[in-house]
């Protein structure tokens, strides 16, 4: 990719967005923030020039998890330490959807118990990385009609209990990818609990069986398919090594190759690498130190959302085309 020198589209303080529906029309007002950095011409093809940052709700102790439901046109993500699951759409605005989300037992207890990250499995049901449970977990119930309520599918590797599942992701087949570093323990890396002597990346089939892909990471975070689910890339959420590894799999879905993705030690701003998406052109929209970074599916930096914040995940609508960000105690979005 040729170098560009970055140039900037500057958004305003404010703007209205006009929403209507079938039963009445309405005038909702957000307010923007931050910026669109732009490192490539390639960007403009990813993101309108006229595409503004919105806040859409905050007053949450760590936003987390985005996930999109297609049916019914609403998100959902996690609030980690209050155990609970934040529900927003156009329509009805932000309600709580679902608490306990991570942590079930009854015995109190300190630090980020709750849920993670969010998707829909093959069969459209909500699995949750869940902190305080240490596992990977099915609801057992229909997504309109949620309740605390689960299944694990899985929470140990060789008889070792699970750190904290952080974020995962399905192939085409129904195996699902997963991180487990240690922030939903009370002591993370010092607690008594903890018996994996490494922070690991899982691979769990549809049968159950748990592979591990890597313990070489510190701190294993966010983590997402190529299209061709040909490569897995995962983010490293550590300060002394704020990286993404792209690994190469087989057939099997075993890595067969890895290699530095992109290091963004030089790269100022609130965050780490942590949540990330692919979209349907295999481009990666990975959040880092402060926003979310935009890359080719080489690595080429093409992009920057600068929120302003510690920008936590993203997650895609239907379409892809709007960007709904996590962002500390935000939820935000761009309209692309």
């Amino acid at each position: 990719m040729k170098n560009f020198s970055a140039y900037i589209i500057v958004i305003g303080l404010t703007w209205v967005s006009c929403q209507q529906s079938k039963e009445h029309h309405t005038i909702e007002k957000y307010t923007t923030t931050g910026l669109v950095e732009r490192f490539s011409t390639e960007a403009d093809n990813l993101i309108s020039k006229n595409s503004k940052i919105e806040i859409l709700a905050k007053a949450f102790t760590w936003s987390e998890g985005p996930v999109w439901v297609e049916e019914g046109n609403y998100l959902l993500f996690s609030d980690i330490p209050p155990n609970r699951i934040m529900r927003w759409s156009e329509e009805d605005g932000l309600s709580e959807y679902l608490k306990p989300s991570g942590y079930t037992d009854t015995i109190p207890r300190q630090g980020e118990p709750g849920s993670n990250g969010l998707l829909i499995d093959p069969e459209g049901t909500l699995v949750l990385c869940q902190h305080g449970d240490r596992r990977i977990a099915r609801m057992n119930a229909p997504l309109d009609s949620p309740k605390s309520d689960f299944t694990t599918i899985a929470d140990s590797y060789k008889g070792m209990r699970f750190n904290s599942p952080n974020d995962a992701v399905y192939d085409h087949s129904g195996n699902l990818y997963l991180t487990d570093p240690p922030y939903g323990l009370e002591k993370q890396m010092d607690d008594p609990n903890k018996e994996t002597p490494y922070q690991g990346v899982y691979r769990v089939s549809k049968k159950g069986e748990v592979t591990l892909i890597t313990d070489q990471l510190t701190r294993p975070n966010g983590i997402g398919l190529s299209p061709d689910e040909k490569t897995l890339y995962v983010a490293n959420s550590d300060p002394d090594q704020p990286i993404w590894m792209a690994y190469t799999l087989n057939n099997q879905g075993e890595v067969k190759a890895e290699k530095l993705f992109y290091d963004a030690s030089s790269h100022k701003g609130k965050g780490l690498p942590d949540g990330l998406k692919v979209d349907k052109k295999g481009n990666i929209w990975a959040t880092g130190p402060g926003g979310v970074f935009v890359f080719d599916p080489k690595g080429g930096l093409l992009a920057r959302i600068k929120t302003g914040e510690a920008t936590s995940n993203c997650a895609f609508d239907t379409d892809q085309s709007t960007l709904y960000m996590t962002c500390d105690d935000y939820l935000m979005r761009i309209i692309l």
